[in-house]
C-alpha cells in the first residue's frame, strides 16, 4: 500500500491537499491495487494526474457519466491504474468532492459546466483598466458562495489608479455587493497586495476566475513563481483581452496550497444558486425577515421591509433590482429541470395576471367581479 494512504505520513501528494480524510475515502480503492491522484489539466477525454509517482495521463473513459456535472474535472482525486496495468492507463474513479465551483453553459439545453473540484478558495480578478461592472462582479460572488468556496475579489492592474484616494472608492464600490468577502487591490506589476493573497490562497486549493483581460494569467504567475501562463496584452478600449488559457490547469504554490487557473468566462450563467444569491445579498435576506408576508415579492405589498428600505435610502434600487434579477433567472434555469417547480410559477403566473385583471376591472368599475 502507498505510504500516501496513511494518515500522518509524508507523500509528495500532500503538496495537491492530500490529507487524512481524502486517505480514509480512497482506502477501498488501494484494495484494488489502484493509486492516488489529483487531476491536474483534462484535456480530450484524459487528463494529467499528479501522483506519487509523478505526473501520469491517464483516459477518462470509464468516468464519462452522462451528467456534465460529473465528468472528470481539474481539482478532481481520482483512482488511477497502477504503473503497467494498463496501456494507456485509465482513471476508474474519482471520490466524492468537498466542493464543486459550477455554472450554465450558454447551450439552449440549460446543462450545468463544472469548472473546478474540491475548492476552497475562489479568488474573482476584477481589471481596473476598465469601469467596474457590479452585477458581475454579484454574479461570480453567488457562484462562489454556492460552491462552498469562501470568495475574495482582487482588483487587479491597480496601478492604472495612482490616487489612493481613487483608488478606495473603488474598494468601497465593491465593498458594497459583496459582504463578508475581502476586497483587495492589487498589481502585478509593482507587487502591491500581492503578499496578501499570498497568504490567502496558501492553504488549500484556490480557483482563479474572471473574465478575459482581467489580468488573471500574469497574477497566476506572480503566485506561482514563475512563467507558467502566457499572457497577451488587452485592449485599452474595453479591458477585453484573446482567451490565453484555454484549459483549467492546477499549480503547486510555493507557499503552499494549489491554484486552479481557468479560462476567461465570457459568460457567468448561474445553475441551482439560490442559496448562493442570498449570500450576495445577505442585506436584502435580513431586511426580508421583517417583511408582513413570509411570501413577499417586495414589490408593492402593505408592510415590506425591503421597498421601505429603498425609500429611506438605506438599500440601493440597483440592488434590489439585482437581486430580483439573479433569483428569476435561477428559478427559471431550474425550473428547465424540476417539473414540480415549473407548475409552480406557473401557478404564481396564473395568480397574479389574475389580480392584474382584478385590479383594472375594479379601476374601470370602481368594483371587483
Amino acid at each position: 500500500m502507498s505510504s500516501s494512504l496513511s494518515p500522518g505520513s509524508s507523500s509528495p501528494l500532500d503538496a495537491h491537499g492530500w490529507d487524512s480524510g481524502w486517505a480514509a475515502a480512497f482506502a477501498p480503492y488501494a484494495a484494488r491495487g489502484l493509486v492516488p491522484g489529483r487531476v491536474v489539466r483534462v484535456d480530450r477525454g484524459q487528463c494529467d494526474v499528479a501522483t506519487d509517482a509523478g505526473t501520469v495521463r491517464a483516459d477518462t473513459a470509464f468516468v464519462t457519466p452522462h451528467d456534465p456535472l460529473r465528468v472528470v474535472c481539474t481539482g478532481d482525486w481520482a483512482a488511477v491504474d497502477p504503473e503497467g496495468a494498463s496501456d494507456p492507463r485509465y482513471v476508474r474513479a474519482c471520490l466524492p468532492r468537498r466542493t464543486a465551483f459550477a455554472r450554465s453553459t450558454s447551450s439552449k439545453r440549460s446543462e450545468g459546466q463544472i469548472l473546478a473540484a474540491n475548492v476552497d478558495h475562489a479568488v474573482i480578478a476584477v481589471s481596473l483598466a476598465v469601469e467596474l461592472d457590479l452585477g458581475r462582479i454579484e454574479r461570480f460572488l453567488a457562484l462562489a458562495w454556492e460552491s462552498g468556496a469562501q470568495p475574495t475579489v482582487v482588483l487587479s492592474k491597480a496601478d492604472l489608479v495612482p490616487d489612493p484616494v481613487g483608488l478606495s472608492y473603488l474598494v468601497e464600490d465593491v465593498e458594497t455587493v459583496a459582504p463578508g468577502v475581502q476586497v483587495l487591490p492589487l498589481s502585478s506589476t509593482t507587487g502591491e497586495g500581492l503578499d496578501v493573497l499570498s497568504a490567502v490562497v496558501a492553504g488549500g486549493t484556490t480557483v482563479l476566475l474572471g473574465v478575459s483581460g482581467a489580468g488573471k494569467s500574469t497574477l497566476a504567475n506572480a503566485l506561482v513563481g514563475e512563467d507558467v501562463m502566457s499572457v497577451q496584452a488587452a485592449r485599452d478600449v474595453d479591458g477585453k483581452g484573446r482567451h490565453t488559457t484555454t484549459t483549467r490547469n492546477l499549480f503547486v504554490l510555493p507557499g503552499g496550497g494549489v491554484l486552479i487557473d481557468t479560462p476567461g468566462l465570457r459568460g457567468v450563467g448561474l445553475w441551482d444558486a439560490e442559496a448562493g444569491v442570498g449570500q450576495v445579498f445577505s442585506e436584502i435576506e435580513e431586511l426580508a425577515r421583517d417583511c408582513r408576508f413570509h411570501d413577499c415579492a417586495h414589490e408593492a405589498e402593505p408592510g415590506c421591509a425591503v421597498v421601505a428600505a429603498i425609500e429611506d435610502g438605506t438599500l440601493p434600487v440597483r440592488r434590489l433590482e439585482s437581486f430580483r434579477k439573479l433569483m428569476r433567472e435561477n428559478q427559471r434555469l431550474v425550473a428547465k429541470t424540476d417539473a414540480r417547480l415549473r407548475g409552480e410559477i406557473r401557478r404564481d403566473w396564473k395568480r397574479t395576471m389574475a389580480a392584474g385583471r382584478a385590479a383594472v376591472e375594479f379601476k374601470r368599475n370602481g368594483r371587483l367581479r
